[in-house]
């Protein structure tokens, strides 16, 4: 199982993301956060700055929608460059054409899922997936604590997508430092968002390669 770190630019430096984005050299993507102050209670980056990004880096770009109207709005970050865009299934009207819509567009398609939102009711989707975004926080605001109560989430994800024989990402988002990488990879997850725990660090692409080091040793555990 491939291991990858996505750190979050949620806990960046806004006036600087260019830069910042600089400092995470060892990182395999960069994950942007899009809220709408109406999904969730903040209001972050939108398409503007993501195709910004886009011409500052070559880095897989990771785009989070949590937003109204994910139909409608996320082929446009495809379109804008965004190899990997994650929407949320509460937000989906018809979650199978958005995600074959992605895929149209040459972008990895990848379904979010709430803390309190089951998997089991999703399995038959999995199949038209690239990656599973397992929230464990509630979605809206960076530097919240690590919620256990999600890590049978994972495991059942993964058992879910088994079956399938298909290189499905299971990526976790929330909380993700030093103290919880290892119980996520345990259960089952592959992909590592982190925010506070990369850009809060006297040294991010160190505290990358850290994280790295960590679920690679849970892997082999």
């Amino acid at each position: 199982m491939g291991i990858r770190i996505t750190p979050s630019v949620l806990s960046a430096d806004f006036t600087r993301l260019g830069e910042e984005v600089d400092r995470i050299a060892s990182a395999d993507g960069v994950h942007v956060d899009v809220m709408d102050n109406h999904f969730v209670p903040n209001l972050t980056l939108g398409l503007p700055v993501v195709e910004a990004l886009r011409a500052r880096t070559d880095k897989l770009l990771d785009i989070h929608l949590m937003i109204e109207d994910a139909d409608r709005w996320a082929p446009a970050y495809a379109e804008a460059g965004a190899e990997s865009v994650t929407f949320h299934v509460e937000a989906a009207r018809a979650p199978v054409r958005l995600a074959r819509e992605l895929r149209s567009l040459g972008a990895r398609a990848s379904m979010a899922l709430k803390p309190a939102t089951p998997v089991e009711p999703y399995a038959a989707l999995l199949g038209e997936l690239d990656m599973v975004l397992i929230m464990t926080v509630e979605p809206g605001f960076g530097g919240q604590k690590f919620l256990d109560l999600c890590l049978p989430k994972i495991r059942r994800t993964r058992e879910l997508l088994a079956p399938l024989g298909k290189d499905v990402w299971v990526q976790v988002d929330g909380g993700i430092s030093e103290s919880t990488i290892e119980r996520c990879v345990e259960a089952g997850a592959d992909t590592f968002v982190a925010g506070s725990a990369v850009f809060g660090a006297d040294d991010p692409d160190a505290m990358v390669r850290h994280l790295r080091t960590l679920a690679e040793a849970g892997t082999s555990a």
